[in-house]
């Protein structure tokens, strides 16, 4: 699996980044939205260097212009309900892709020892086929990687991917060696994150993160 850290490199990226985790700036929620919107537009555009093109013939007033434009058919995947910001923002540059979308959430249970342990439970998918096509699979926050595992395994009910592209804001190391041992180290994967942080707290959340993407997003939930 091939993980690409784009705040290796400088870009505009990073204005919405500092903004998305500035503790003052978190407190207009709709700037808040908007900078996970933008930071999702612009992660689109890096993603879709690494997909297949094909020159085509557009006629204008004048004569005919080729350009290569992308062969790929795209299934743009989130889950609920953080991911929505970051969706929409894929979505405005992948416009004619189709959509997907899953619930998920964390539950406190426990092993078969009775120790407590993080579950990940999923209750609703919509989505169209994915086999042979290529999917998309945007979720902010990638703390422990479960949420992604259990949403990608959950649209391989629809079919096989011909290549996964899995997308976050924040990723940690912790949830990048789980995702590669719970996928496999497989070439028809990538990750993208716009940062990658230390590590998790025991409430599981990122440091330094930048809090509850959701509740940011959405105000906050009993």
């Amino acid at each position: 699996m091939k993980v690409i850290n784009l705040s290796e490199q400088n870009s505009l990226l990073n204005q919405y980044m500092r903004e998305i985790r500035d503790v003052k700036i978190q407190q207009d929620s709709l700037r808040f939205r908007r900078n996970i919107e933008r930071i999702g537009e612009v992660m689109a555009v890096e993603v879709s260097k690494a997909m297949s093109y094909t020159p085509t013939d557009v006629q204008t007033p004048l004569g005919t212009a080729t350009v290569n434009t992308i062969t790929d058919h795209i299934v743009l995947g989130t889950i609920l309900r953080a991911g929505l910001p970051f969706h929409q923002g894929f979505l405005n540059m992948f416009d004619g892709a189709e959509n997907a979308f899953l619930s998920a959430y964390r539950r406190m249970g426990r092993n078969a020892h009775g120790e407590q342990q993080l579950e990940i439970v999923a209750e609703y998918m919509a989505a169209p086929s994915i086999e042979g096509k290529t999917l998309v699979l945007v979720d902010p926050m990638l703390a422990t990687g479960m949420s992604m595992e259990v949403g990608y395994l959950a649209l391989l009910r629809h079919g096989k991917p011909a290549h996964t592209h899995l997308c976050c804001t924040i990723a940690t190391n912790q949830a990048i060696d789980y995702i590669r041992q719970a996928l496999g180290d497989r070439e028809d994967i990538t990750l993208w994150c716009a940062a990658i942080d230390p590590v998790l707290n025991e409430k599981k959340y990122i440091v330094p993160g930048l809090g509850d993407a959701g509740d940011l997003c959405f105000g906050t939930k009993l």
